[in-house]
C-alpha cells in the first residue's frame, strides 16, 4: 500500500458517493484494510481530500492540454470547455475537490504540476483574445465561473427545461467567445 494507492481508491470512491460522503472508514473497507492502516500513508481525511484535489487537477489539466493542443481562438475555447465538462461528468468527486479551497501539504503542492499547469493553460488559451491585465484575470474568472456554474447545475439536475443542455452549452460557448472577442473597455473614471 502507498499514499498514491490510497488516494486513487479514495478518488474512485469520491466519484461514486460524492466528496462530502467520503470517509476514512469507507476507503479502508474499499482497500480491505483496517482504518488505522491508512494513517501510515495519509494524515487524515483532510490530507486525503487534498491529495484527491491534486490528482484531479493533474488529470483535468492533462485532459485539457490534450484537447487544446494546436488550437487557438474559439476552437481552443470550445475544446477547453468540452474537456472541462467531460472531466466533471466523468469524475464528479475529483472535480469537486478541484473547485473548493482546502489545506494541502505544501510539499505535495510543490511537486504537483496540475494546479500550476492549469493556470498556464488557461492564460495561454486566452492569449488569442489579446486581453491584458487586469482584463485577462477578469476573463479567467468569468470563464471559470461560467464553466463551473454550468457543469455544477447540470450535475445537480438543475436544467429541467425541455431544451437539451448540450444545445444551451454550445450557445453559452458562442456567447463566451463573443464576449472575449469584444471585451468591454473600462467605464470612464474606472481607476484601471
Amino acid at each position: 500500500m502507498t499514499a498514491e494507492r490510497v488516494t486513487l481508491a479514495a478518488a474512485e470512491l469520491a466519484d461514486e458517493v460524492g466528496l462530502d460522503h467520503l470517509t476514512m472508514s469507507a476507503v479502508a473497507r474499499r482497500l480491505g484494510v483496517k482504518d488505522a492502516s491508512l494513517y501510515a500513508h495519509v494524515r487524515g481525511l483532510e490530507d486525503l481530500r487534498g491529495r484527491i484535489a491534486l490528482l484531479g487537477a493533474d488529470e483535468k489539466t492533462i485532459r485539457i492540454a490534450e484537447a487544446t493542443a494546436g488550437r487557438a481562438g474559439k476552437d481552443a475555447l470550445v475544446a477547453y470547455a468540452d474537456a472541462w465538462r467531460a472531466y466533471a461528468h466523468d469524475h464528479p468527486g475529483r472535480y469537486t475537490a478541484t473547485q473548493i479551497p482546502m489545506e494541502i501539504d505544501p510539499e505535495l503542492l510543490a511537486r504537483a504540476p496540475g494546479p500550476r499547469r492549469a493556470i498556464e493553460l488557461t492564460y495561454s488559451m486566452l492569449r488569442a483574445y489579446a486581453l491584458t491585465e487586469p482584463d485577462l484575470t477578469d476573463a479567467v474568472r468569468l470563464m471559470r465561473s461560467t464553466l463551473h456554474g454550468f457543469v455544477s447545475l447540470e450535475a445537480a439536475g438543475g436544467f429541467a427545461h425541455a431544451r437539451p443542455a448540450q444545445e444551451s452549452w454550445l450557445r453559452c460557448l458562442d456567447a463566451l467567445h463573443s464576449l472575449l472577442e469584444h471585451w468591454p473597455a473600462p467605464d470612464e473614471g474606472d481607476p484601471r
